[in-house]
């Protein structure tokens, strides 16, 4: 499995809004808490929709993998993942299932959601919000030089796959703009969101994948 699939299976998504033009307003000394209210009131809605860019740190090695391309998040649980460049590859889960495709390879990997997801793995935090805070320790960082906020997410179940998640938040708007996972080897995954938007309806076969005839298929939780 190269980098970018393992460091993009390594962050999923959390984001949906109740109201497009009402975002709470926050004091500068604002704790933890008050931001986070502001991102549950902002991805309160049925899904949202972005272009993301990935780069990959593999510590020991000192390497860097980059990726790009659009993903779409329903809650609870749903997300695809569509990988534009290096090369195309799909992540699809509808909350049970994942598919894994690469269509230069035309092989898909099969398995369970919630094993690769579980405890923020690969942004799968993303995909439901509403419970953030019994899953991470969660602290407020100095704002980022551009103003933005700053969160740092500390698992309370302890893991090497993940040992912090670290999110930046628009001030303006409350949108999750950037996400920068960290492993128990100090390997690093960031995404960077853009074009962020909340559609009024999503529907759920967008998170359903049909192998293609002929394709090899892996089993990846067995």
């Amino acid at each position: 499995m190269r980098l970018k699939i393992a460091a993009g299976i390594a962050v999923w998504i959390f984001l949906v809004t109740v109201s497009y033009a009402d975002t709470p307003a926050i004091n500068n000394k604002g704790d933890a808490r008050s931001v986070l209210s502001g991102i549950e009131k902002r991805y309160s809605a049925i899904g949202f929709s972005a272009r993301f860019q990935q780069f990959s740190t593999l510590k020991a090695m000192e390497i860097v993998d980059t990726a790009s391309g659009s993903i779409v998040v329903k809650r609870p649980g749903m997300m695809k993942w569509a990988y534009e460049s290096p090369e195309k590859q799909v992540i699809v889960s509808d909350g049970h299932r994942l598919w894994v495709y690469r269509p230069e390879d035309n092989q898909v990997m099969v398995g369970s959601a919630p094993s690769f997801f579980g405890n923020g793995k690969g942004a799968g935090f993303l995909s439901d919000l509403t419970d953030l805070e019994k899953r991470f320790e969660i602290s407020r960082q100095p704002d980022t030089p551009a103003g933005d906020y700053s969160l740092a997410l500390k698992p309370r179940e302890k893991t090497q796959d993940i040992s912090q998640i670290r999110l930046v938040v628009s001030k303006e708007t409350f949108d999750i703009t950037r996400i920068i996972t960290v492993n128990g080897y100090g390997d690093e995954t960031r995404i960077q969101l853009s074009d962020i938007r909340f559609p009024e309806k999503i529907d759920d076969s967008t998170f359903v994948f049909t192998i293609p005839a002929g394709a090899d298929v892996i089993k990846i939780d067995e």
